[in-house]
């Protein structure tokens, strides 16, 4: 059972290494502020959870074999990301001659919930992830362990060991965040972050 908690959170740690969408929107909101980084995580997470509840009644499957459905969520899921790199690229623009955004005080407020919403939103529009947490999950559910609640508590703990690790995501945007808000160096992350987004979400629509 240890060795096999270990592994999962091992594998867990990789997934949430390898850089995505979702990684870009967590340092792009930090620089906001740690609330809203913090609620992007929280929403992520909970995107997550989701997708790994699915998975754990088959509601995956069903979305891996249906080629219409998985085509619309895929086709949804781009138009998120490019809709979220074009809202970045403009920030970008509007940063650009601004004064006041050397100071991290004067970066434009945004309600909790509208970070909330976008981490859960990324998250849940990605096909993806939905399939991936079919085919991750099960293999980590102990030999002789009811499959349904090993399959939740799993989700469970990989949602919420994910908050921890992007959690540090958020503090270290934060510990640099006067450096990171000056107005040249937040108008280029903003540029990067905005193109990544926008050329993730291209390429999902351009997909077969």
């Amino acid at each position: 059972m240890l060795s096999t908690l270990l592994a999962f959170l091992g594998a867990c740690t990789l997934i949430a290494a390898s850089p995505g969408p979702s990684t870009v929107l967590i340092i792009k909101e930090s620089l906001r502020s740690r609330r809203s980084g913090f609620l992007t995580v929280l929403g992520n997470e909970t995107g997550v959870f989701v997708w790994g509840v699915c998975a754990a009644f088959g509601l995956s499957a069903l979305l891996a074999a249906s080629e219409a459905a998985y085509t619309v969520t895929r086709v949804v899921g781009a138009l998120v990301l490019v809709v979220f790199g074009v809202q970045t690229l403009r920030a970008a623009r509007r940063t650009k001659g601004e004064a006041g955004l050397d100071d991290p005080a004067q970066t434009p407020a945004k309600t909790g919930f509208a970070s909330y919403r976008g981490g859960l939103l990324l998250n849940l529009a990605n096909p993806k992830a939905a399939v991936f947490a079919m085919s991750f999950l099960p293999q980590f559910v102990p030999e002789g362990a009811p499959h349904l609640p090993a399959m939740v508590g799993l989700a469970a703990l990989w949602a919420v060991y994910e908050v921890g690790y992007y959690g540090v995501y958020v503090w270290c945007v934060g510990r640099l965040r006067r450096v990171l808000s000056k107005a040249g160096v937040r108008r280029r992350l903003e540029q990067v972050s905005g193109g990544v987004l926008l050329l993730l979400g291209v390429r999902l629509a351009l997909e077969g």
